[in-house]
């Protein structure tokens, strides 16, 4: 592993010369026979300086370069080299003694070397000591021994195990060695010629297997360095088994029940015994021992492998009652060994009569308000088996939804009792099923079923779908026309089911319920007696009850809502201007009116309601198209332009007044519209014209309020002017001017505002017909105002009239 080298004088001389250099080299060789020593630790630290060479050996240390000293090692590795300015032997490489000195029966570890010098030749020998340390710790060969000892092994017995090495020597190495601690197992400590400490396994007691099977153990080894270092290994002794086991049933005597007729097979039981050796020592055989009698092995077989008893006979109860059986369990061993045990088995009686059954004193029928604890049937039972065979249990199917409960009178007989109030209209009938059981293995049963039917009381009122109805009627119906089936509902039966329906009186506006709708008492179908119109009554309202043929009877009501809804049955009436059924209105304007002047307004009014009285105004004929237009809205006539002189003097206007009904009706009126280049106030008497007609009657409360208090207003504001006029002497002639007939105008045409004229018309229109009578207004000649008339409706409806009403005149 070490190459020790020496290397030859490599002194480069003359060839002339080489012969004086070797007499010189023998002459300095004799001082070259002297060793040098030095004694180091191993693993020094690089660097560190192990003596001066150049003071040992007596050498100039000047001199030391000039001279080319170099250190020869016999090794192949340079671990010291000398410092030739100072002459120290320092560490060029770490040495590890283990190393270079493998061998532990050598007890000193040299590195020895040439010191080589020139001028002249000189060579001295130099021996360096690695002296020892602790530096390696004790290893195992193997970190895991196995042994495999016996359990039958007896104490004091050795086992050989590896031991651990240290590459260190001396006090470094091992010394001793420790075991973990055991109960079984020590160590045995023993040393070689070479001081080598050697160790053996010694068993301290018996082993047993079935105990402790496995050992598991830490050898550990200890050197003596200054610093002591160790090393462990583990020992698994594996604990071989010998048969020392009997097996052994977990019990002595087994006691087994078996029914009679079990078939040929069954099995009865299966033993179980355990050995607790291993291999061939615990596999085991059953087998029957001469205790058991013959007949028994015959009604019975025994599975040698597995311990099963099965049936191998007819077992019949009445001929044999038990049986005893006698077992030995034998295992494999090369020495066997044995254990026996005892079964007794016992025949259990076959359960093989069914229990019965007998209904007596059943009720076929009970009525639903039978009472709680009523009885309906007595049920006897009874089973001719014995023991738990013989008893048996009665219970009722599906006895949880069932309104009956069974209650034991005796031993065998019960009663079935009513145990929940009874309800037909829920359940009609009830089928009943007793189920009786023994208590025999496996039991026996049986079941009787009766059919119990509910009879019908009176217990329900009638019951309509709806407690309110709203039925919507149009107004102009037919008398007798169907206005909805009001049918209820009665879940008893026959007589109590049966229904009667009648209409609950009730007065209004001094008219009975019964003449106005009719019901029939029979289906509930709703009619009405009359002609409806939603003008004069809009809704009813009023009770319907239907009644049962029960007794006693159940009766129940609901409301009826009849809505009457409106048709399109009044046509709109066009109260200004007014005018005779035919006649024309004849209106005089002055030439000097300018575009967008209004000519008149229109106004119609419709008894009808929401749609059916929206109205729209049209032309039907005009006699020049450009001249005038007409507000389809507010009925408003203007002028589209001004009058010129190649326009006709006589205007004609026919308009008519349509509402929004499906079909739509319609009113017109005829306007003759006459031009003047001045407006002439006259005044004529006011004409009391009959009317033939009947205006609307109903309108809604807010309306009226509010129209009636814009009535009065207007009103107060109306006889306040005609005051004043009145304490004018006469009348002033109106000024020829355009401007003053304009204005003149203006003041007499009435706009769509509150304060004018027709806005007071119509306001007036309003309150009177509250009051019963007919308000009529006509124009007075060329325009120049209009007298209002109110008159009784009584008197407005005749064809002439001899009586003057209160007349206001209007003008300006």
């Amino acid at each position: 592993m070490f190459h020790a080298t020496m290397d030859p004088l490599s002194i480069v001389l003359p060839r002339k010369r080489r012969l004086c250099a070797f007499l010189l080299f023998s002459a300095v060789w004799s001082l070259a026979l002297s060793v040098t020593r030095y004694s180091i630790p191993e693993e020094i630290e690089v660097g560190s300086v192990v003596a001066n060479l150049a003071t040992d050996l007596g050498l100039d240390i000047r001199s030391l370069g000039e001279r080319n000293v170099k250190l020869d090692n016999i090794h192949n590795k340079k671990y010291l080299d000398i410092n030739k300015e100072t002459g120290d032997l320092f560490i060029l490489e770490k040495i590890d003694r283990e190393y270079l000195c493998p061998t532990k029966t050598v007890s000193s570890c040299f590195l020895k070397m040439d010191v080589i010098i020139e001028n002249p030749v000189r060579i001295f020998n130099v021996e360096l000591e690695i002296l020892d340390i602790n530096d390696n710790a004790p290893q195992f060969r193997r970190e895991t021994m196995h042994l495999d000892i016996s359990e039958s092994a007896t104490p004091g017995e050795r086992f050989s195990i590896t031991n651990a090495v240290d590459m260190d020597v001396g006090k470094n190495s091992i010394e001793t060695y420790y075991l973990s601690q055991s109960e079984h197992f020590t160590i045995d400590l023993q040393s070689g010629s070479d001081g080598t400490k050697y160790v053996d396994l010694v068993l301290k007691t018996e082993l047993d297997r079935e105990q402790q099977a496995v050992h598991s153990l830490i050898l550990t080894a200890v050197d003596d360095g200054d610093s002591p270092r160790s090393g462990t290994a583990s020992i698994v002794v594996q604990v071989l088994d010998t048969n020392d086991n009997a097996p052994q049933f977990d019990r002595q005597v087994y006691s087994v029940d078996l029914i009679e007729n079990a078939s040929s097979g069954t099995l009865v039981m299966k033993l179980n015994a355990t050995d607790m050796d291993e291999g061939s020592n615990a596999e085991l055989t059953y087998s029957y021992t001469l205790y058991t009698s013959e007949k028994t092995q015959e009604k019975f077989s025994l599975d040698p492998n597995s311990g099963e008893i099965r049936v191998k006979g007819v077992i019949d109860f009445e001929e044999i009652k038990s049986f005893e059986m006698y077992i030995e369990a034998k295992d494999k061993g090369q020495q066997p060994l044995s254990g026996q045990c005892k079964v007794l088995m016992f025949i259990t009686d076959l359960n093989d009569n069914h229990p019965e059954i007998t209904v007596k004193s059943l009720k076929r029928s009970i009525e639903e308000d039978a009472a709680i604890g009523t009885v309906i049937a007595v049920v006897s039972v009874r089973d001719r088996d014995s023991g738990d065979n013989g008893k048996v249990d009665l219970t009722l199917h599906d006895r949880f939804s069932l309104p009956f409960v069974l209650n034991k009178s005796s031993e065998e007989y019960f009663s079935l009792l009513v145990s929940e109030p009874l309800d037909r209209e829920k359940v009609s009938n009830y089928d009943i099923t007793f189920k009786v059981k023994d208590r025999g293995t496996p039991s026996l049963s049986d079941n009787e079923t009766i059919r119990l039917e509910i009879l019908d009381v009176n217990d329900n009122a009638p019951q309509f779908p709806q407690s309110f109805y709203t039925i919507h009627v149009m107004e102009n119906n037919e008398p007798g026309t169907l206005l909805s089936s009001l049918s209820a509902h009665d879940p008893d039966l026959n007589e109590n089911q049966y229904l009667v329906y009648f209409i609950m009186e009730k007065m209004i506006a001094n008219t009975s319920m019964s003449m106005l709708f009719s019901i029939n008492p029979e289906n509930g179908n709703l009619y009405a007696l009359k002609t409806f119109d939603y003008e004069r009554e809009r809704e009813y309202l009023f009770h319907i009850e239907a009644r049962d043929s029960g007794v006693p009877p159940q009766s129940s009501n609901m409301t009826v809502h009849i809505i009457i809804q409106d048709q399109n049955d009044n046509a709109p009436l066009i109260v200004s201007p007014w005018s005779a059924k035919g006649s024309v209105i004849e209106q005089v304007i002055p030439r000097s009116f300018e575009k967008g002047a209004m000519i008149t307004k229109v106004i119609a009014l419709d008894a009808d309601s929401v749609q059916n009285s929206r109205i729209t105004y049209q032309f039907l004929m005009v006699t020049d198209n450009t001249l005038f237009s007409l507000n389809q809205y507010n009925g408003e006539v203007r002028t589209t332009r001004m009058f010129s002189y190649r326009d006709p003097r006589y205007q004609r206007l026919v308009i008519t007044a349509r509402d929004n009904g499906d079909p739509p009706l319609s009113a017109t009126v005829t306007i003759k519209i006459t031009t003047v280049e001045q407006v002439v106030t006259e005044f004529s008497e006011t004409t009391e014209i009959p009317l033939h007609y009947d205006l609307f009657t109903d309108l809604n409360l807010y309306l009226v309020i509010g129209l009636g208090s814009v009535s009065f207003l207007l009103l107060i504001t109306i006889l306040v002017i005609i005051v004043l006029k009145c304490q004018k002497p006469k009348p002033t002639k109106p000024p020829s001017n355009r401007n003053s007939i304009i204005s003149q105008r203006n003041s007499t045409i009435a706009d769509s505002t509150l304060i004018s004229s027709d806005a007071y018309w119509y306001s007036l229109f309003l309150a009177e017909t509250r009051k019963g009578k007919v308000v009529v207004r006509q124009p007075l000649p060329n325009g120049a105002g209009y007298f209002v008339s109110s008159i009784p409706r009584s008197i407005a409806m005749t064809t002439t009239s001899e009586s003057r009403t209160s007349t206001l005149q209007y003008s300006k």
